[in-house]
């Protein structure tokens, strides 16, 4: 096995907390704030979004212009020249229709394609983003809310962006405008309506921070089951294995149990909004009516020009009444752009330097560690690696070898730089790792692990992974030094098989193989071997093994290993225990010198 203890990338990204379990207030900005992050986004594309801001204005002006109609129609249409008026007027209004219906649908299109534009930017955004973090940032953070936060939240953003924010943005024009005509059409009852309007405002601020607040707890809980589904699926063999479904089953339920509750409060949350503002709005509508009519009666104002201002009152108090609902949408869609934005602004521990030294032409592959003391992140108070020093000649074939947890993958994690050492100093052809651009360093860099990583793609892709641009002969001979062509050759499409996801339709020694075929495909100079004969049969181990000394051939190699039959023929043996080098030589050395590697050997060679 691999070291465990050591873990893979353990640490935490120098940035905010990726699960936006924060308070309110303090780290989280509060109101629509984060929205103002979308901004340039929006602004990227500001010709759509000017064309879709005046078809909105001229759809809000069209409807404006119904009541005036209406007005002149009760007012002069029952006169002597009855006809001829209200065919003029009626002849307006269709004319009014038409220009609503085109300035509608024109909006519509816009503020949806770009509600899509800027989605899809921000999710190529966002996962361009993950690729680039530190290891260390997975192991605290989940893959399913990650995905949760690359496809539900975005999605929420395009709700908001591509609808929600264009009916706020028509519905504030016609607001606005609707008030200007009712202050032209009656001061007097524009002052009534005036007075009101705190009263149904102050409740819109209050409880829309309170459904934001909820709305985010929401899209949390969501995330925390698409995470748990995500594991659970992952592992689905081994649950069934396991007879573990029951258990599966309801921690799933649970979780999705705790996303209903907290959605629920937070769609009570908007409802009660909701009524509110549509009961104090249609209320202060009705009261003004009863004003107006009372000045009919008084000969004070004429019926038209009531049921114009009626007219405008209502379409006043149903665009707040819409706003009140869209409000919610708009701020379930900031606490969505705030858990984006959050990871967005975790910077990866490892960074390229300002100005990084480029590594030499050709690269040589020779490693050098100068007094290394390494802790993971999590885990200070253990030394992974204590004062370790080493040097790896070009072409050199150096194996490491010790108990679980002695630091032998910590080696390879500082090579590849996952991280830096706390103290002392790691070299690559004499370029100090931290110097050089991480990109151009694993470039040079082939790794077999223990766990091969095998994608949900066909074979030849798979190994193509080892080096994009590589023509297929390219692979098909990498494929013949992994000892595999012949099980390729057997498959229903040969190299253009599908594998399946993370290659579940193959076996561990033939994963294994593909991992080797994909190292040997990238012809780097420096080859890191991370028990890549441990899932192999006696037969195939020994093709591979032959394979790999072909392979190393005239390049620096590092093994890890726990047999030891597979290390015997290396140029060194590195022998680690508790983050240190206690023992180096060849084989035969350290067996004679009876010391931790000669009590590894017998126990595996004569099993006492």
């Amino acid at each position: 096995m691999n070291d465990t203890t050591d873990g893979i990338s353990r640490g935490t990204e120098a940035a905010a907390p990726v699960r936006a379990d924060l308070p309110a207030g303090g780290a989280i900005e509060s109101g629509l704030a984060p929205l103002k992050q979308i901004l340039p986004y929006i602004l990227r594309y500001r010709v759509r979004a000017i064309l879709a801001l005046v078809a909105l204005v001229i759809a809000a002006f069209a409807t404006l212009a119904v009541p005036i109609a209406v007005r002149r129609m009760i007012d002069f249409g029952f006169q002597d020249r009855a006809a001829e008026l209200i065919n003029s007027y009626f002849s307006v209004l269709i004319a009014v229709a038409a220009v609503l219906a085109l300035a509608s649908a024109s909006r519509f299109y816009l503020v949806t394609t770009l509600g899509e534009r800027i989605v899809a930017d921000l999710r190529g955004e966002l996962f361009e983003h993950l690729t680039t973090l530190s290891p260390a940032f997975y192991d605290r953070t989940l893959t399913g809310e990650l995905l949760s936060r690359l496809t539900a939240d975005t999605t929420q953003i395009k709700s908001t962006v591509g609808a929600a924010v264009s009916i706020a943005l028509r519905n504030l024009v016609l607001f606005a405008g609707a008030a200007m005509m009712m202050v032209i059409t009656s001061p007097r009852l524009s002052g009534f309506v005036m007075l009101v309007i705190p009263v149904i405002v102050l409740p819109l601020v209050a409880f829309g921070r309170q459904v934001r607040r909820r709305s985010r707890t929401a899209q949390d809980m969501l995330a925390d089951a698409s995470a748990h589904a995500a594991e659970q699926l992952g592992a689905v063999r081994i649950v069934q294995a396991f007879t573990n479904e029951p258990l599966a089953i309801a921690r799933f339920t649970h979780a999705v149990g705790r996303a209903y509750q907290t959605a629920r409060d937070a769609t009570l949350a908007r409802a009660l909004l909701t009524a509110v503002v549509i009961f104090l709005v249609f209320s202060s509508v009705v009261v003004v009516l009863w004003i107006g009519a009372q000045d009919v009666i008084d000969k004070d104002m004429t019926p038209g020009r009531l049921s114009q201002f009626v007219l405008f009152t209502v379409f006043a108090a149903g665009a707040l009444g819409e706003l009140s609902q869209v409000w919610g949408e708009i701020t379930a869609a900031a606490g969505a752009a705030e858990r984006l934005f959050e990871i967005l602004s975790v910077q990866p521990v490892i960074q390229q330097p300002a100005l990084p030294v480029p590594l030499p032409v050709p690269s040589r592959g020779e490693i050098v560690f100068e007094k290394v003391r390494f802790s993971y992140p999590t885990r200070l108070q253990t030394a992974a690696l204590d004062d370790v020093s080493l040097h790896i000649k070009p072409g050199e074939k150096v194996a490491i070898v010790g108990p679980s947890g002695a630091g032998k993958s910590t080696i390879f994690h500082l090579i590849l730089r996952f991280y830096d050492p706390l103290a002392g100093t790691v070299t690559f052809d004499g370029v100090r790792l931290s110097d050089a651009n991480p990109t151009a360093l694993r470039r040079q860099i082939a790794l077999v692990p223990q766990d091969p990583v095998i994608f949900a793609a066909s074979v030849r892709d798979n190994i193509r992974f080892g080096r994009p641009d590589a023509k297929d002969a390219e692979i098909e001979s990498a494929a013949e030094i992994a000892a595999i062509a012949e099980f390729i050759g057997k498959l229903p499409d040969g190299y253009d098989t599908p594998v399946g996801e993370r290659g579940v339709t193959l076996s561990g020694g033939e994963r294994q193989r593909i991992s080797i075929a994909r190292a040997a495909l990238r012809q780097a100079p420096l080859l890191l071997l991370d028990e890549a004969t441990s899932s192999l049969d006696a037969e195939n181990e020994t093709q591979v093994v032959a394979a790999l000394e072909r392979l190393m051939q005239n390049r620096t190699t590092l093994v890890i290993a726990h047999r030891l039959s597979t290390v015997q023929s290396c140029d060194r043996i590195l022998v680690m225990d508790k983050g240190r080098i206690v023992e180096e030589g060849t084989h035969e050395h350290l067996v004679e010198q009876g010391g931790l590697y000669a009590r590894l050997a017998k126990l595996q060679f004569q099993g006492t």
